[in-house]
């Protein structure tokens, strides 16, 4: 049994006297359907199921009438049971198909706030941006990702040593046998990545071949949604952009360059691709900033940034790496200029709550990779992908700025020396403590 951590967050919002209809966030694939299940099944007597894709005929419930009572009648006739609220959650799956279903979260709010409702489905960002009637103010909201390194180590059995990853805010290193295993662990998950069918099969069957031939079938999926859900202008913009982001990662400058993308290339031509990539949860995107204050966004150049791929494994395998660097002790922390290592540092941030990424360069050329804000301070966090114990760029913005701690992602086991703090590859949860 896959333990994901969003789980608790699916207790806490079921137990919110003040709650509101869910809408659940996430690239296709991460596993949404699964944790509601899972949930619904765990937490409450009765459970109603309803995708919206599969069975065609719920549209017309939603067609007729938006009235609460209205829905649920119609549909407990539909299923041949009684919905009633009291120990029952409904799920709306795959609600993207109807605007309709989403329109009627706002009336289940103001009409029927006793039912317990979870919405979901693939790209429901791009279908909130684009729907009219969004019913804002109407809904809680909860993201979903990929599995964490966290969730990967308690899935293949390693919960006791996940446990020991979390040192508190005393920092002292790890013991150097559960450091090497954590970095040999992380090496297979750069490879796997974080989407629960792939971890799934490899934990059955031990299967590299099958895991990136499962890979390239979500990646084929996706290209898939970028025609079944625009015109075919936009939808080639997306396979433009999509294919690019490679390449654009594994350069050593990873700004991202429209004209990477496709030769004098402009930003007007793909700003919508890029917003369209961002909001189906495929891109975390990391803006500039020159001035570290805060808030952050109101300092952040929106003209300059990086785009980084949502799961590394499926980074990973649109850059086709052969699996024989998972055992090269070094290769794949230094191939491809550290595109893994940076991208996984985005998606682990984004994973635990960092909506917006944001890194920092100076007028020279000193470039510190994410700039955090944590209890109303801002600080530097540099992505080393080797065992270099270089800190120039720390430094610089260190002399300009004072922080009250500089932090350094690296390969590198626990380690502090003053206002200097390492933090090693699998420990990113924490680093706040």
């Amino acid at each position: 049994m896959m333990q994901r951590t969003i789980y608790k967050d699916l207790l806490t919002w079921k137990n919110d006297f003040h709650k509101k209809p869910l809408l659940l966030q996430g690239a296709r694939q991460v596993g949404k359907t699964f944790i509601v299940n899972l949930f619904g099944e765990n937490e409450y007597e009765n459970y109603v199921y309803l995708n919206f894709e599969q069975d065609l005929n719920l549209h017309q419930f939603f067609k007729e009438s938006l009235h609460p009572k209205t829905i649920i009648e119609n549909l407990g006739a539909y299923l041949g049971v009684k919905i009633e609220f009291h120990e029952t959650l409904i799920f709306f799956d795959e609600i993207q198909v109807l605007p309709q279903v989403l329109t009627s979260l706002k009336y289940f709010n103001e009409q029927a706030p006793e039912f317990h409702i979870i919405a979901a489905g693939s790209l429901l960002g791009v279908s909130i941006a684009s729907h009219t009637s969004f019913p804002v103010g109407k809904i809680n909201f909860l993201s979903m990702y990929p599995m964490s390194f966290n969730e990967y180590l308690i899935s293949i059995g390693e919960k006791l040593l996940a446990d020991k990853i979390d040192v508190g805010n005393k920092i002292e290193p790890i013991h150097t046998v559960f450091h090497d295993k954590l970095m040999n662990y992380l090496k297979m998950y750069f490879f796997i990545g974080g989407m629960p069918e792939v971890v799934k099969h490899y934990n059955d069957n031990k299967d590299v071949e099958a895991v990136r031939k499962i890979q390239n079938e979500i990646l084929k999926a996706y290209q898939r949604d970028f025609s079944k859900y625009n015109d075919k202008t936009q939808a080639i913009k997306l396979s433009e952009l999509w294919n690019s982001l490679p390449y654009q990662l594994t350069k050593e400058n990873k700004k991202f360059k429209y004209s990477d993308v496709k030769s004098k290339a402009r930003a007007s031509t793909y700003e919508h691709t890029i917003e369209w990539l961002k909001n189906a949860g495929l891109v975390n995107v990391v803006y500039n900033i020159s001035t570290p204050k805060l808030p952050l966004a109101g300092y952040s150049d929106h003209t300059k940034f990086k785009l980084c791929l949502f799961d590394t494994g499926l980074l990973g395998a649109m850059l086709n790496i052969p699996s024989r660097l998972i055992v090269d002790p070094t290769a794949l922390y230094t191939e491809y200029n550290g595109a893994f290592i940076e991208n996984y540092v985005a998606q682990e941030l984004a994973i635990n709550r960092e909506t917006q990424l944001y890194y920092w360069t100076s007028k020279s050329d000193a470039e510190v990779d994410y700039i955090i804000e944590s209890d109303a301070k801002v600080y530097p966090l540099e992505v080393k992908s080797g065992l270099s114990r270089s800190k120039k760029s720390l430094i610089s913005y260190q002399k300009k700025y004072n922080p009250q701690l500089i932090y350094r992602i690296s390969p590198r086991n626990y380690t502090q020396a003053d206002s200097f703090i390492n933090i090693p590859l699998y420990a990113i949860p924490y680093f706040k403590k």
